[in-house]
């Protein structure tokens, strides 16, 4: 009897899991928010551009084309692009989670969906996290997955004068996006001292003998560069942008192994835009709502086979773990065979190994340090959807006692706006003044830094239109239809056969 895996994610690590789950004979619902498969890896032109033969940037997009050709035209499987998933439904009797969702661009009449499978594999991703520093709210500063997304599928520079700043190898891909588009990118700062990442990455290097695909892009990026003489400083970072009206020039401190700026060492750049990156944050929403548990760094706490703590439930890619595109799609082969009732083949396993002490090692390797607080003054603000600035959340924290964020939040407003979180939670939490009543861990982790935000779950994990919570109907329950009937339009239901 064949399983039917549902897959929420379309990058590399949910196309991995689809692909290895109808390998082994499973029926596979795949879904994905955007219009094409590849995730923010293999981003490309939109289709309605009517571009022939698009220019690419990055590596491994002749792979994943064909890939997603497979994924799309095999027999077995569902694909459902441009569809947001707004809630994962457990049920009290057990069972898979049913997946809630509404299909169409965004501006459109959606339609809803009930997707309910015998397993479920949750690849949603991360993204960027920016730590608030004066200024990071001008025009012209852009998180660096940001920029790199312009450049890739709209050839739009988000500057010609440009810094990429933060810590971590993605800032090495988006300078090279912007300088191959035409920018000059005046430098490439890493944050954390450069011998203290050479010392991380070439520890018992036997452990990354799966990677050498990451090293090949290294030598790329490096020579990349070269050709466009863009110099890289370890130890150094934009604690500041300043303009009138939008980002004019940077102010650019070194720093010590804390990441506090040392005095004498700033000096301005002229720049009219800054991309920044310091780290990631994984979109884990999905998977609280279904019952996973965390870890103290904010990912989703899996086993060897990519289990979830929830049953039914598996995850793959950077909402475990960050590691790249590689990493993520090993993990989502894992995942797609655990689901389907398989297990991984020993050379599998062994790349499995490789990838999980490389998602290890680039933690270490690139932390977010307790001195980031210190680049930050009182009016700076940290919630951008409600402009809420650094003193009035410290004002709020120390009124509180206990467990206080949610009173923090209802006091200040922070956290509660479009974003719900996503970009300010963790710089929130972060200025607590107390060790955390709600978690197992401190303010500060050992090894990766900055602890993440504690969790909330939400009945709703994507935006939906009062309209469209009014076409929904409330008896409805993801039941698979008789044979031969017809699956109601509204809400509409996908079942694997058994």
């Amino acid at each position: 009897m064949s399983r039917h895996v549902v897959v929420i994610g379309g990058g590399p690590a949910g196309t991995a899991a689809a692909d290895a789950a109808l390998r082994h004979g499973a029926t596979v619902t795949l879904i994905d928010s955007n219009e094409a498969l590849g995730g923010q890896y293999n981003r490309r032109v939109p289709a309605a551009y009517g571009v022939g033969q698009p220019l690419t940037i990055g590596h491994g997009y002749a792979a994943a084309a064909r890939r997603a050709r497979l994924l799309i035209e095999h027999p077995r499987c569902t694909y459902l692009p441009w569809a947001a998933v707004y809630q994962i439904e457990r049920h009290l009797e057990g069972g898979c989670p049913a997946v809630r969702l509404l299909i169409g661009a965004e501006g459109d009449r959606r339609e809803h969906r009930v997707v309910q499978g015998d397993a479920l594999v949750i690849a949603t991703g991360a993204y960027d996290r920016v730590c608030p520093f004066p200024g990071w709210d001008l025009p012209g500063v852009y998180t660096a997955g940001a920029a790199q997304t312009l450049a890739k599928t709209q050839r739009l520079l988000v500057g010609r004068s440009v810094l990429v700043s933060g810590t971590g190898p993605f800032l090495l891909p988006v300078a090279q996006s912007l300088a191959d588009n035409g920018a000059r990118v005046r430098a490439v700062l890493e944050a954390n001292p450069g011998r203290a990442i050479v010392r991380r990455w070439t520890a018992e290097p036997w452990q990354l003998r799966h990677s050498a695909g990451k090293a090949l892009e290294l030598f790329e990026y490096v020579a990349c560069g070269v050709r466009h003489r863009i110099p890289l400083r370890t130890a150094h970072a934009v604690v500041a942008v300043a303009g009138d009206g939008r980002a004019e020039e940077a102010t650019v401190a070194r720093l010590d192994a804390d990441w506090t700026p040392i005095p004498g060492s700033h000096t301005t750049v002229p720049v009219d835009a800054v991309a920044v990156s310091h780290g990631f944050t994984p979109q884990h929403e999905l998977a609280v709502a279904a019952g996973a548990r965390l870890t103290a760094d904010g990912f989703v706490l899996v086993d060897d086979e990519q289990r979830t703590s929830a049953e039914y439930v598996w995850a793959a890619g950077e909402i475990t773990g960050i590691g790249g595109a590689q990493v993520a799609a090993v993990e989502g082969a894992v995942a797609g065979l655990a689901a389907a009732g398989a297990t991984a083949d020993r050379a599998l396993r062994s790349r499995h190994r490789t990838a999980e002490q490389f998602v290890a090692r680039l933690a270490a390797a690139h932390p977010i340090r307790p001195g980031v607080l210190s680049w930050s003054r009182p009016d700076t603000v940290v919630c951008r959807c409600e402009g809420t600035t650094r003193g009035e959340l410290t004002s709020a924290w120390s009124g509180v006692a206990g467990d206080g964020y949610r009173a923090a939040k209802l006091a200040t407003r922070a956290g509660l706006g479009p974003c719900q979180g996503r970009m300010c939670a963790a710089n929130i939490e972060a200025l607590r003044d107390r060790p955390y009543a709600d978690t197992a861990v401190d303010k500060f982790s050992a090894t990766t830094g900055l602890a993440a935000a504690t969790p909330t779950w939400r009945p709703l994990a994507a935006p939906v239109r009062l309209r469209e919570l009014a076409e929904l109907d409330d008896a409805a329950s993801p039941k698979p239809p008789a044979p031969g009937a017809s699956a109601p339009s509204t809400p509409r239901q996908d079942k694997g056969q058994s």
